[in-house]
Order: structure tokens, then C-alpha cells, then sequence
């Protein structure tokens, strides 16, 4: 039997991340501005994002150093393990060896700590005040609540409403690391008012959110809005997962036919994914990249190619992207950071150009999952890390149906402890899934054509 941990020394974590642009045979289409319909220049983003980190969103270089104090703070949890799930393959009785790598022992309990701590050295290195940001089940607000007391800067965190009343103690971490916690939709905001003019009982979403926090940036010139996802810099950032895990499968003799992550706007799969990607992208070596998204929420696998804003109002750069459109109200399922009406553009390039598969996977199937994992490894995962697991005992139940001895490797993006309410709505049988009907789809997307004319 192979190990069942895999670790590295702390002088092996990665000195660069990874840029997948740069090995990408199409290139992402331009970032249109949202008035001129043109090319974006980056001056046009310099009051919304750190200057740095527009450089990074906009460049092609393959490597980008990690700044020595990022890199310092990443060893108070870096390495993190990769782990062999032998409980889980015994459980399935299937001859796949499963591997995940566990995002979930960062202080924060997520992934998202990853690309917190460079935003907001790169915010206080360019003399900004205070940030901004939206969270959607709060796991970016909580970590970039840490980076922020870490770096001296002030917070204010819009955090979707069904998630603000779902996950009462994220919402108490963040103010434990002295962010101001606002649930959104929101009346400080001329956003948030409008929505709720429209529909009070509105339960937000991640673009109303998103709306709201770049509008209270814009409000104040020694602030700055950050977000945990979607964007290229995330991905970017996000890559320090991926390049361990490469590491650790060597370790293990092992190079993974399938590479899995859960999917909102691709932060998680994008770190876990891309580094492998680079292998075929630049020598042909095959690996499957499959992104775990849910039925309810599906822009990769029912959505459209189009530019879309990144957020509700309109005040994003518009993005080509896999959307469901902007407008686009998705149900209050659990798994709250995954409820995004698109897909990152890098991402969606890669799967239009079929570098990327896709797998949609209803709410029960998910906690299903998640509960199975929890008897076999121990680990009570994120309800949005269960999406990756159903997606990985999916793959690895087809091997077993094959006969063939597969290579899978799952991020398991973070833990669960702070969702204990969704695990007891599921263990009760009060959890349901939603069905979107190709009607709300339509409805939702049908403005986007009118976008860029």
C-alpha cells in the first residue's frame, strides 16, 4: 500500500506561480469596457484593483515571482497534504487510486487564503486604506479578514444574504479579524437599495454582492476592491495548490488521469487543474479536468459564450465568459460559493476549447458524497468540496464498471465544521434539490445579446 500522506518541507513550497495563459494555444478574448465596448487599458481598472494586481490580470509571463512575504506567511499552513483515500476506495471497491489534496488545514479552513494574503500585501504595498470585497458562503471573506488583519487594513465585506443568515459563524470569524460584515442585498449601497426596491425579500447573490462592494470602493480613493475568484490573478495565485500537488505525485510514482475541483468561478479548480493542464498544453502528456459545478447553478454545462458583466448592476468590465447571465438569481443551496451566475475566462477558454470537461451534480448527491467521505477519511467537507468528492466516487465507480486501475486527484477546496446546519438539514431529510427549468435560463440570459450590440 502506497503511503497515505504525502508531505513536503517548507522549502518546497512553490517560489512562482503558474500563468496558463501563457501556454494556451487561443488566448482569452480582451476584457471589454463596459462604456466603450473596447479593449480594456489598465489604467481603465486602477481605481477598482491594485495596480499589481491588474499586471498580473492582463500579463502573459508564465512564471510570476512569489514575493518573499507572501511566501513567509504562506508556511504558517503551507505545504498542506496530499492525502491517499484509501478509506473512500475501499468504501467503492474500485480500483482507482484516489488522492486529495486538503486545502481545509489553512487557519481560515479554505483555499481561499491562497490569493488573500498577496491581494492585500499588494493593496497595502500600493498605500490603500481599506478594502472591499463579497463572500458568498464566507470563506474568501473570512480569509481575506485574516490578510487584512495581518497587513493593517480595514474590511468591509458584503456577504450574500441566504449565506449571511445559513453560516452565522463565518460571519463571526470575519468580524473576530475586525472586518465590518454587512449581508447583502444592502441599503448603504444605491445597488442594493435598487434590488430591494424591486424585491425586498430578495436573498442576494454573489453579482448583487459584487456590485455593492465595488460601489463602496469607488466611494473612497484610498480604497480598493478585491474579489476571491473568477478573475485571472485568482487563478493565478491559486496555482501554489496545483504545483505541490505535482510534487507530492511524484513523490507517489504517480501522474493523475483525472484532476477534479469544485467549480463556482474557478478559484479552486483553476489552482488544482492548470498546473496539470500545463503538462498537455505544452507536451501533449493527457489528463482529464473535469469541473464539479451544481445542476442548480450550471453556466458551464447549460450556460452561453458570451461577454457578460461580472456582476448584477453593470459596473464590472465585461468578461467573455460561460454565463447564465448577470441577472441570473440562482437557488439558496448550501454550497453558497458556488453560487455564480459565470465562469472564469480562463476556464471558460479551456473548456470551449475542450481542454476541460464539465459534470453537474444536484445538492442531495453532493451531501451524500460529503457524508460518505466523512465516515471513510474522517473529514467533514465543505458543502462546495462535495461536489468535487460526488464528482470523484462518479469517476471512481466507473473505473470499478471498467476494470481499469485510474489515477484521480480532488481538491478538497476546504472543511465543513462551520456547515454543520446544512449536514443537519441533510441527516434530517429536510434538504431538497432544485430543478432549473430551461424557461428560467432563457429568461435569465435574455438580454446578453443586447450587451455589446
Amino acid at each position: 500500500m502506497d503511503n497515505k500522506k504525502i508531505l513536503l518541507e517548507e522549502n518546497e513550497i512553490p517560489q512562482a506561480w503558474y500563468n496558463i495563459t501563457a501556454d494556451m494555444k487561443n488566448k482569452p478574448l480582451p476584457p471589454l469596457h463596459p462604456a466603450t465596448k473596447q479593449p480594456l487599458n489598465p489604467e481603465d481598472l486602477e481605481r477598482i484593483l491594485a495596480k499589481e494586481l491588474i499586471k498580473q490580470e492582463l500579463t502573459q509571463e508564465r512564471w510570476i515571482e512569489i514575493p518573499d512575504e507572501v511566501r513567509e506567511l504562506y508556511r504558517i499552513w503551507r505545504p498542506t497534504p496530499l492525502v491517499r483515500a484509501t478509506g473512500l476506495e475501499k468504501a467503492l471497491k474500485t480500483p482507482a487510486a484516489i488522492y486529495f489534496k486538503y486545502e481545509g488545514s489553512s487557519p481560515v479552513g479554505s483555499h481561499k487564503l491562497n490569493s488573500a494574503l498577496p491581494q492585500a500585501y499588494y493593496n497595502k504595498k500600493q498605500g490603500i486604506k481599506r478594502l472591499t470585497t463579497e463572500t458568498g458562503a464566507g470563506q474568501w471573506g473570512a480569509a481575506l479578514s485574516f490578510a487584512c488583519s495581518l497587513f493593517g487594513l480595514g474590511l468591509d465585506v458584503f456577504m450574500v444574504k441566504v449565506s449571511y443568515n445559513q453560516k452565522p459563524y463565518r460571519r463571526v470569524m470575519m468580524q473576530t479579524w475586525g472586518a465590518n460584515v454587512v449581508a447583502s442585498p444592502s441599503t448603504l449601497t444605491e445597488a442594493g437599495k435598487s434590488i430591494l426596491q424591486r424585491d425586498p425579500n430578495n436573498s442576494g447573490s454573489l453579482g448583487i454582492a459584487i456590485s455593492e462592494a465595488i460601489e463602496m470602493a469607488l466611494r473612497d480613493p484610498d480604497t480598493r476592491y478585491t474579489l476571491g475568484s473568477v478573475l485571472n490573478h485568482v487563478a493565478l495565485h491559486q496555482t501554489v495548490i496545483g504545483l505541490e500537488a505535482e510534487k507530492q505525485m511524484e513523490k507517489a510514482g504517480k501522474f493523475p488521469d483525472i484532476v477534479i475541483g469544485c467549480f463556482g468561478g474557478g478559484s479552486n479548480f483553476s489552482g488544482i487543474s492548470f498546473p496539470f493542464l500545463r503538462h498537455q498544453l505544452t507536451d501533449g502528456t493527457p489528463v482529464r479536468a473535469i469541473a464539479a459545478e451544481p445542476s442548480s447553478c450550471p453556466k458551464l454545462t447549460r450556460g452561453k459564450f458570451e461577454y457578460d458583466f461580472g456582476d448584477t448592476v453593470g459596473l464590472t468590465p465585461l468578461l467573455p465568459m460561460y454565463t447564465l447571465g448577470h441577472d441570473f438569481q440562482p437557488a439558496d443551496i448550501h454550497a453558497g460559493g458556488l453560487r455564480y451566475h459565470g465562469a472564469g475566462t480562463l476556464v471558460s477558454q479551456l473548456c470551449k476549447d475542450g481542454l476541460v470537461e464539465v459534470q453537474d451534480i444536484p445538492q442531495l448527491e453532493t451531501f451524500e458524497a460529503g457524508t460518505l467521505f466523512a465516515n471513510t477519511e474522517g473529514i467533514i467537507p465543505a458543502p462546495e468540496s462535495a461536489h468535487a468528492i460526488a464528482c470523484t466516487i462518479r469517476e471512481a465507480k466507473k473505473a470499478a464498471e471498467e476494470g481499469v486501475a485510474k489515477t484521480i486527484l480532488f481538491s478538497l477546496s476546504g472543511h465543513g465544521l462551520i456547515d454543520m446546519s446544512a449536514y443537519d438539514q441533510f441527516l434530517s431529510g429536510q434538504m431538497q434539490n432544485f430543478t432549473l427549468s430551461d424557461e428560467a435560463i432563457a429568461q435569465s440570459m435574455g438580454g446578453l445579446e443586447s450587451i455589446i450590440g
